[in-house]
């Protein structure tokens, strides 16, 4: 029986349905309020149990979700009892057992893996490891695909095959010192890679990589090993022609629009060229695409627009909002952000002012994670509140969910990697 401790974790949900799908008893604790993560363990019928040390038996192998530390009182005693690993831990052994294809970088992770995993199962039986919540193996699979997250160098556990970066912008401020630090820390992890590393080839710290393996950059700039040319949209589907080393190899007709999104495509066809896929088929198969939980979700309600986006770094805000302004230039942009971790938000505060300044209104939510503080950083919502003039601070209750539904009509951007999601719902239930 394996025992997660914080079983609704992003991560953590996904490596849960994993073992279940290859035959294993699993289970696990949380908190009782609802995470949209915790949808496929209750479509499995995995049970989920409020945190309580006495949950914790002999017989478990326990694995242990990153925001909780050794002076957790689950993990006191599972440490106590029990054999455990930590996430990254068992994650970087599962790898072992299969052709590991590791998709990194500080953003468009999650895009990129649900990307990868379309197409990689067109021609292998495909596991996946998604940040939001999904995973999925079966026991012959070929391939295992695997969101490869930096926080505090986890990734250096897992030993890929092959690795997708698709950008380093310094993240995750509570641990890494400084850029250079976050730099060697993918230094560190490309050295894992055993055959071959693609990488965004326009990002500056990209480009200061070294390598030991084959590696291939991508990118829009005609210098990189694989780009693209001729791009157009319609605004629900991309056109362009796709080159290596200036060879024309296929025309993509597929239903992503942004520039962001083209560069995680790209990522992934360059490995599928490399693995000798026919294009064609990828393209087929990126056109069943269907896109991950929370990144980017469009629901139109009762003429109002609902945007659910995981963004948590000003850069992803940013892009969340341009985005939602290209797509309905002739709404009202309403932000609603709900920030994780403080030391982020105190080291990113002008850039997160600048990212929610290109909204109409601007609505920000205080600290609810049971690790926002856990570095000591004490400040509240507040703190970026009075930098950004208009601003207004939000209570994540009834009288919130009221205020926003006066913008009905309006487009709401709800940005957060945490629960920000239940409010959005109550607002919908007003309007």
């Amino acid at each position: 029986m394996y025992y997660f401790i914080g079983i609704k974790g992003t991560g953590m949900a996904s490596l849960a349905c994993i073992l279940y799908d290859l035959g294993y008893e699993v289970c696990g604790s949380d908190q009782p309020k609802h995470f949209f993560t915790e949808d496929e363990l209750v479509k499995r019928g995995i049970k989920i149990f409020d945190f309580d040390p006495d949950n914790i038996r002999s017989e478990y192998t326990v694995i242990i979700g990153n925001a909780f530390l050794e002076d957790f009182p689950e993990v006191i005693a599972a440490r106590k009892l029990c054999k455990c690993y930590r996430y990254h831990e068992f994650l970087g052994e599962l790898m072992k057992n299969y052709v590991g294809v590791s998709i990194c970088g500080s953003h468009g992770k999650t895009t990129t893996t649900t990307i990868a995993k379309t197409v990689l199962s067109r021609f292998e039986k495909t596991g996946y490891l998604i940040g939001d919540g999904e995973g999925f193996m079966e026991k012959d699979s070929h391939y295992l695909a695997v969101e490869s997250c930096e926080f505090r160098r986890h990734f250096l556990s897992y030993h890929p095959q092959y690795a997708i970066i698709t950008n380093i912008e310094i993240d995750h401020v509570d641990y890494f010192k400084d850029e250079v630090d976050y730099f060697n820390a993918y230094q560190e992890f490309v050295h894992n890679v055993s055959k071959a590393v693609f990488y965004y080839g326009d990002d500056e710290w990209c480009q200061k990589l070294k390598f030991d393996q084959e590696h291939y950059s991508f990118g829009l700039s005609e210098n990189n090993d694989y780009t693209i040319r001729d791009l157009s949209s319609d605004g629900e589907y991309s056109d362009f022609d796709f080159f290596f080393k200036g060879d024309f190899l296929h025309h993509f007709h597929v239903p992503f629009v942004g520039e962001h999104l083209m560069i995680d495509i790209m990522g992934v066809l360059s490995l599928a060229h490399y693995l000798g896929y026919d294009l064609k088929e990828v393209e087929d198969a990126l056109n069943e695409y269907v896109g991950p939980k929370r990144r980017y979700v469009i629901e139109e309600y009762k003429n109002t627009i609902f945007i659910d986006d995981y963004a948590h770094h000003p850069t992803e805000v940013k892009v969340t909002i341009e985005a939602s302004r290209l797509r309905y230039p002739d709404r009202k942009i309403v932000a609603i952000f709900k920030p994780h971790r403080a030391s982020r938000v105190l080291y990113f505060a002008k850039q997160f002012k600048e990212a929610l300044e290109k909204a109409d209104e601007i609505y920000l939510l205080d600290f609810t994670s049971i690790d926002d503080k856990q570095d000591g950083t004490d400040i509240d919502i507040s703190y970026l509140a009075d930098m950004i003039p208009g601003s207004h601070i939000l209570p994540e209750n009834e009288e919130g969910a009221k205020i926003l539904a006066q913008h009905k009509g309006e487009c709401l951007c709800f940005m957060s990697s945490k629960d920000i999601y239940n409010i959005a719902e109550r607002v919908k239930e007003l309007i």
